[in-house]
């Protein structure tokens, strides 16, 4: 079976010939050093050397997949901060139309996908996974300011609506682009908000249904008008939605925080197996950092016995740190790939 294969398999919940498996991807201060261990000089040639079955290519994580004449980046609100948790462009608006005024808001003439569909066409034969990242819950929190994002959404709902709609519409828009380009250049469309703390959900379940669900479930749909698998990355204590989602289409859930409320693969596989795949699990908080090989190769076994078939083995967060020893993961792939 090919990696394409097998991972589609996997996330259709249909017979495949062992688990997959996907490294992540590496946090660039990480690289240096794996590739020094495992005597490459690429990510690519890094995925080759551990065996990953799965490619995440998406333009966002190419900083020249967006190109303002103005320079200004796609949802960079950040810029517009001196300090963490500092209020955001939106954060003065006090009407719906006073959002067009307060944003240099993005537009999707300035994407540009050469180079994201030239690495689709390179990874052939192995999953590819793309599309938009649209982190717009994130990109919403941080035009507002997250606290102001928490307060608008009781006080002002309606303008924390019209922005979550601006932002996700632009998302929307620009996966047409991209949708339209690749056509069958990619087996899945991965997204990713992370809407769970340790302990649980970051707001309640009936904000997140009133502004966030419906544009998962669009962008849902989107994909799967176009014949792609649906992968949602979602960090964190989700297990109470994880029915949400599959509900809303997601076929295939990541990171499988393990250390967060209910994300263990024992609750996971009590609660949800059979109607929903796993792509992660794997414990980056202690386990890979201060575990031994042996101790890996361990959690692997008893991880796919829980979740498996239908689990893609990986980091229970994909941008592994430097703090993961390069034996650790060497265990983990290996462990993984075994029949």
């Amino acid at each position: 079976m090919t990696p394409r294969q097998r991972i589609t398999n996997i996330i259709a919940r249909r017979p495949a010939d062992r688990c997959g498996f996907w490294l992540g991807n590496p946090h660039p201060d990480t690289l240096p050093g794996y590739f020094r261990h495992f005597g490459v000089s690429t990510l690519e040639d890094l995925h080759r050397a551990v065996g990953s079955d799965f490619r995440w290519i998406s333009p966002q994580l190419t900083e020249s997949s967006y190109r303002d004449p103005a320079g200004h980046g796609l949802f960079d609100a950040w810029r517009h901060k001196t300090a963490l948790g500092d209020p955001g462009p939106l954060a003065q608006c006090e009407s719906v139309d006073d959002l067009e005024r307060a944003y240099h808001w993005p537009s999707t003439a300035h994407i540009h996908l050469d180079e994201t569909i030239a690495a689709l066409g390179a990874s052939e034969g192995y999953y590819r996974a793309g599309g938009y990242w649209a982190p717009f819950f994130h990109d919403v929190a941080d035009l507002f300011g997250f606290e102001e994002m928490l307060v608008r959404m009781h006080t002002q709902p309606e303008i924390v609506e019209a922005a979550f709609e601006r932002v996700c519409t632009f998302y929307l828009e620009a996966n047409d682009r991209l949708f339209d380009a690749v056509q069958d250049g990619m087996e899945a469309y991965f997204f990713g908000n992370d809407l769970g703390t340790q302990r649980g959900l970051m707001i309640g379940p009936a904000d997140l249904e009133r502004f966030v669900m419906p544009w998962i479930r669009r962008l849902s749909a989107q994909a799967h008008g176009r014949g792609y698998q649906v992968i949602l990355h979602s960090c964190g204590s989700v297990h109470q939605i994880i029915g949400t989602f599959v509900d809303a289409g997601i076929q295939c859930l990541h990171p499988l925080q393990a250390r967060a409320e209910g994300m263990n693969a024992a609750a996971l596989a009590r609660d949800f197996k059979g109607s929903i795949a796993f792509l992660g699990g794997i414990d980056t908080q202690e386990l890979l950092v201060h575990g031994s090989p042996d101790d890996i190769r361990i959690d692997v076994r008893r991880v796919k016995q829980l979740l498996g078939p239908h689990v893609i083995i990986s980091p229970s967060h994909e941008a592994i740190l430097p703090n993961v020893p390069p034996d650790n993961v060497q265990a983990m792939a290996e462990e993984a790939r075994k029949q």
